[in-house]
């Protein structure tokens, strides 16, 4: 088959691509090459806002299938700052995605979504039958409202064009090479570079945005990227699909278990007077688990001392 991956050069993309490799399907190099493979592509030569040039990317390289994993993603610092461009941004890219597949060979797209999509007060463990009873926590609405409303394109093209899709809700993944910029890193590596920070230059105390008791589940990137893998062959639905560990933690359980692995002796200081974000984040894992088996199989701590010793080599 001929999959193309956006976002192949991303966090999540680089590790889609390393588990395709593993599984014996090559890189394509070239957007004209023949054969079989994935195909990834950075924005300096297809930019997925630009319609003609989604367009051109579709027709050049012909795929069967996509794994759309491109994003603009960040913190609720970076999404309180820049709501429109999340928005915007993340919207556009799948919508001319989405719309340059009709009329072509292409017959499944897996969509990445993301748990920010669901409403602010959800029952929890949050189950797929409540995504649409309410509107994302306000700051990182933008960014949930664009990536829900690319489920309800996906769902018109496969009535109107037959596209079939999977829709994947994903929790907060982290992992080696996951972003650490200071201005729109999530909570996990912007903790580990805090804590890393604060050893290296023997600080006395870290500042943790929030209160510490809002509660969130993390994944880790390759278990993330089995689960997606393995939908490519699967047939679609028109209900999104939660993907994550089925388990959360508390801010202030994760923060010391980075103080411990980092080996940080100094004090943390949480600051009230940033916000939360959404009060419980935890997924009912019960569908994917059905369809897909088990693929959260990295412990949270293991995952944490694997990601920080990466980092740490990397510095």
């Amino acid at each position: 088959m001929r999959i193309l991956i956006t976002g192949g050069y991303g966090f999540l993309g680089k590790s889609i691509c390393n588990n395709l490799e593993s599984k014996g399907i090559k890189e394509i190099t070239n957007v004209n090459d023949s054969g079989e493979g994935y195909y990834r592509f950075r924005k300096k030569d297809f930019d997925l806002i630009n319609k003609s040039e989604c367009l051109e990317l579709i027709n050049k390289f012909n795929p069967e299938k996509i794994i759309h994993a491109a994003a603009k993603v960040g913190g609720i610092g970076a999404n309180k700052k820049y709501p429109a461009d999340f928005f915007y941004e993340n919207l556009m890219m799948g919508a001319n995605l989405i719309d340059s597949c009709k009329n072509t060979n292409i017959n499944k797209i897996i969509l990445i979504g993301t748990v920010c999509s669901y409403p602010k007060i959800t029952p929890v463990p949050f189950k797929e039958s409540s995504f649409w009873h309410g509107y994302p926590e306000e700051t990182n609405a933008g960014y949930g409202i664009a990536k829900k409303t690319l489920l309800t394109q996906a769902i018109s093209y496969k009535q109107q064009y037959g596209i079939d899709f999977t829709y994947l809700l994903m929790v907060n993944l982290y992992g080696i090479g996951d972003n650490f910029d200071d201005q729109s890193s999530h909570v996990i590596p912007a903790l580990i570079k805090k804590f890393v920070d604060a050893k290296n230059n023997d600080l006395k105390s870290v500042e943790v945005w929030g209160t510490g008791n809002a509660t969130r589940e993390f994944l880790y990137v390759d278990d993330a990227t089995e689960a997606i893998v393995r939908t490519i062959d699967k047939p679609g639905s028109f209900e999104p699909m939660n993907v994550g560990n089925g388990f959360e933690v508390t801010i202030k359980q994760i923060t010391s278990m980075i103080k411990t692995i980092v080996g940080y002796n100094g004090e943390i200081v949480f600051n009230s007077n940033y916000p939360d974000g959404q009060p419980r984040r935890c997924l009912d894992t019960t569908l994917s688990k059905q369809n897909l088996g088990d693929y959260a199989n990295t412990s949270l701590y293991e995952g944490l001392k694997k990601t920080i010793e990466w980092y740490n080599e990397a510095l």
